[in-house]
């Protein structure tokens, strides 16, 4: 045979199977687009901004990974649904060499559709996304947009090894089969499965334990860990109970004599008990893609929602001074001199402002109330906590709080919730009379954002603090406030300020909220940016998989179906039948992801408190607007893929 042939019948197979090829070249059309643009925007050099650069390049291996299974995974499908015509050829006299050959071409046409067409899209809309990255972040950081050939490069690698492996794939699936198991390569499943109670026992265990951690997480520091071990017991768990327990529904929903004995419920239940082990699975990858998008967008655009927010947190003044050596008064009279100076030639007011010294050490908890600097003993990461000392004097001014205290007291203040009601504490082996534990302090609300507890301990003077010999040499000055004119003036007074600190004082650092607002907006807009970047992929996935779900039902359930209307059954009755299937089914997955996103609210919610978003309501409307639109989108899906279902069958 000669390659003319090879390639005709490769471009009819194509044609043919239009409905299942056509959209997976377009999938991996949009695929190499996506990857291209992420990539080129990663790899361009005028990007001024860290934050950005390295939020971008660490897109890229999930952008990677995600591809190399989506794809495989899809072409599954295809080659799923080409068995039966693949077993015709073989039966008509083409040795599985030549269908090899066939195979081979039918790859190359679409490796090679898929990678032109998507890099050239990914050069037309990659001008798109450089605008809408700008706009997220609302600051210019210098990105220009150019044609990357290092990402072509590397897009057209990667991409050619993917689709190296899904033929190697195909050919295997060809070489092991003889011409009657690819006859029934389509019907593969339709033994009744039995139920598998242990598996329906160990999703059930895993599912359990899962949202148990993800309820029980208390502190942030917590959540990391938490996160990652209850998100693979949730997925363990989903499929698990999918496979398992969707069977023992559907067979106690077929001992219900009142459901099961109806025509669009007979039907749709015992076909979907013989392929239900194929079925779960495809069910639990779309709950769990769907989980995917949700916890992405909802938690990014949070983010970037709640910015203002996050800065307040960060920044409760205006402007805050920082110098590590507070001993002499000099750096002190310097500092608020060119504060006053400053301020005063740009006719800007200082207002609400607080100054204070302070040591700051890192200490390790022994107990409730027992702690050491000693690095000598054992600890974990639970165990380090923030300390600071602050002398009497320079607390009556920030607090207004009269009290005295004698040698060995003091005032406390712990930042954890909750947290209240000690009389004691020991630092390094010394005992500390705790005169007032203090439920609000103006220094530091208490918060679960913190990564770790903090612990303010106010003494009697200067001196009392050195001789704790927790505090290295001298302590810290700091000095915070407000700044009333025009935005202009405060813009000017800010950098000014910065300048001269930067040069007459050696050592100190200069914090401002306006001077930090583009490092934010690049770091939480660049986390918006990709939340809906990998969340368009992962939905886009999503449809994939629901379409192919559909389809692929739709050519199985087409024969019976026709058995069913030669005995009688009516078009309306079949129309119902396949409404009843998948409605049974296709909503059950959405309902599961909810309930994912609801028991991982909590845990989600403490992980962005170490990011400085502690605003919760803003993270549920969110979250709630969320699942909305998404369920709006599911419906849609729901309805093409039914209707494309409904053609399938009645051809």
């Amino acid at each position: 045979m000669s390659s003319r042939i090879y390639a005709k019948l490769a471009v009819t197979n194509i044609k043919n199977n239009g409905k299942t090829y056509v959209p997976f070249m377009l999938t991996a059309v949009l695929t190499v687009m996506m990857y291209y643009m992420m990539d080129t925007l990663a790899r361009n050099d005028s990007i001024g901004n860290r934050n950005v650069t390295t939020i971008l390049f660490l897109t890229i291996p999930v952008m990677t990974l995600f591809s190399l299974i989506f794809l495989f995974y899809t072409n599954s499908f295809l080659i799923r649904r080409r068995k039966k015509e693949i077993a015709v050829y073989n039966i008509l006299g083409m040795g599985k060499g030549h269908i090899g050959r066939m195979l081979t071409v039918e790859t190359l046409l679409i490796w090679a559709v898929s990678l032109v067409l998507g890099i050239l899209g990914g050069m037309v809309f990659g001008k798109l996304m450089h605008l809408l990255l700008l706009r997220i972040l609302q600051y210019d950081v210098g990105i220009r947009f150019h044609i990357s050939l290092p990402s072509i490069l590397y897009t057209a690698v990667l991409f050619t090894f993917i689709f190296f492996l899904t033929w190697l794939y195909n050919l295997f699936q060809v070489k092991l089969a003889n011409p009657v198991e690819l006859l029934r390569g389509g019907n593969v499943g339709e033994r009744e499965p039995r139920t598998k109670w242990l598996l329906a026992l160990v999703g059930g265990l895993a599912m359990g334990v899962g949202y148990y951690l993800a309820i029980t997480t208390e502190r942030p520091i917590d959540a990391i860990d938490t996160f990652i071990v209850a998100v693979v017991l949730v997925i363990i768990g989903t499929y698990c109970l999918f496979i398992a327990g969707s069977i023992a529904v559907l067979k106690a929903l077929r001992k219900k004599k009142n459901f099961y004995y109806k025509a669009n419920h007979f039907t749709a239940v015992s076909g979907m008990i013989y392929r239900m082990k194929q079925n779960a699975a495809g069910l639990a990858n779309i709950c769990i893609l769907s989980t995917i998008v949700l916890v992405l967008i909802s938690s990014t655009v949070s983010l970037y929602a709640g910015m203002e927010d996050i800065l307040d947190q960060r920044f409760p003044y205006d402007y805050c001074i920082t110098t590590a050596d507070a001993s002499d008064p000099a750096t002190i009279s310097s500092i608020d001199r060119i504060v006053e100076e400053e301020l005063s030639a740009r006719h800007v007011e200082k207002e609400d402002g607080m100054s204070y010294r302070y040591g700051a050490t890192a200490v390790l908890r022994q107990s409730d109330t027992a702690f050491t600097n000693s690095q000598t003993v054992d600890y974990t990461v639970e165990d380090m906590q923030e300390m600071y000392f602050i002398p009497l004097e320079d607390y009556q001014k920030v607090q207004g709080d009269p009290t005295e205290l004698a040698p060995d007291e003091v005032i406390l203040f712990v930042t954890d919730e909750g947290s209240y009601g000690r009389d004691t504490i020991t630092v390094n082996g010394k005992e500390l009379k705790v005169v007032k534990e203090l439920k609000d302090f103006r220094l530091e609300d208490k918060s679960v954002a913190r990564v770790v507890t903090g612990w303010y301990l106010i003494m009697p003077d200067v001196q009392s603090i050195l001789d704790m010999g927790v505090v290295n040499g001298a302590l810290q000055y700091s000095t915070y406030f407000d700044m009333g004119g025009s935005r202009e003036d405060c813009l000017a007074a800010v950098q000014s300020i910065a300048d001269r600190v930067g040069r007459e004082v050696p050592g100190a650092v200069c914090e401002n909220r306006e001077l930090s607002r583009e490092n934010f907006f690049s770091l939480y807009g660049s986390l918006f940016f990709i939340g809906l970047y990998l969340g368009s992929m992962f939905l886009i996935a999503t449809v994939l998989i629901i379409y192919y779900k559909q389809i692929s039902e739709g050519y199985d359930d087409r024969e019976r179906y026709q058995i069913m209307q030669k005995v009688g059954m009516g078009k309306r009755e079949v129309r119902r039948s396949i409404r009843s299937q998948v409605l049974l089914v296709f909503f059950l997955p959405l309902v599961v992801a909810v309930i994912h996103i609801a028991v991982a609210f909590n845990v989600i919610d403490k992980l962005l408190a170490m990011l400085g978003l502690v605003n919760t309501p803003l993270f549920l409307a969110c979250t709630a607007a969320t699942v909305l639109v998404f369920a709006v989108f599911y419906v849609m899906v729901f309805a093409v893929t039914a209707r494309e279902y409904y053609k399938i069958v009645n051809e």
